[in-house]
């Protein structure tokens, strides 16, 4: 787990990692997701702690975007094709290395930014490619607390986690 040790930032796709994959369509054909409370909080123990988090999503969708507002993330990029290139613009912005990020990812097209980042890590149900990609493979399965295990790892590895729990 060393290399969670200079994680400053946490990318994270979504459907399939802070979702647990399924898009619920209803009769007017608007789209709902759920989303863990549990990974929500991982994402603000990040920030508190000094972790920027971000999404780099190939949908566009208003659930993502208001979850992604609610939780005060600074990047959040939809609609993305080729995740590398919001990436690229992040590193150069935030001063940072490949070795200071983390993603987490579930599908095939999150390979590309595995192979980048310093700390890749799949969730629990990933695509076998995925999990053989990464440094770390969750417990939790996406969109039932994945992130917020990768969360934990991350503050525990830092030593940051007691700070969180101090101002709880």
């Amino acid at each position: 787990m060393d290399k969670a040790k200079d994680i400053k930032l946490v990318i994270l796709d979504v459907d399939g990692v802070m979702t647990d994959g399924r898009i619920v369509i209803d009769d007017n054909g608007l789209e709902q997701r759920n989303f863990d409370i549990k990974d929500g909080f991982g994402v603000v123990a990040l920030q508190m702690t000094g972790v920027d988090v971000a999404i780099i999503t190939s949908k566009k969708s208003g659930a993502v975007r208001h979850r992604a507002d609610e939780l005060k993330i600074k990047y959040f990029h939809e609609g993305i094709k080729k995740k590398t290139e919001p990436y690229e613009l992040m590193l150069k912005e935030m001063a940072i290395t490949d070795s200071q990020v983390a993603y987490v990812g579930d599908d095939l097209v999150d390979l590309s930014m595995m192979k980048r980042v310093g700390f890749p890590v799949a969730v629990a149900d990933a695509v076998d490619e995925v999990r053989e990609a990464a440094v770390y493979v969750t417990k939790a399965p996406g969109g039932h607390g994945a992130v917020r295990e990768v969360a934990e790892l991350i503050l525990k590895t830092q030593g940051k986690w007691d700070k969180i729990l101090s101002k709880i």
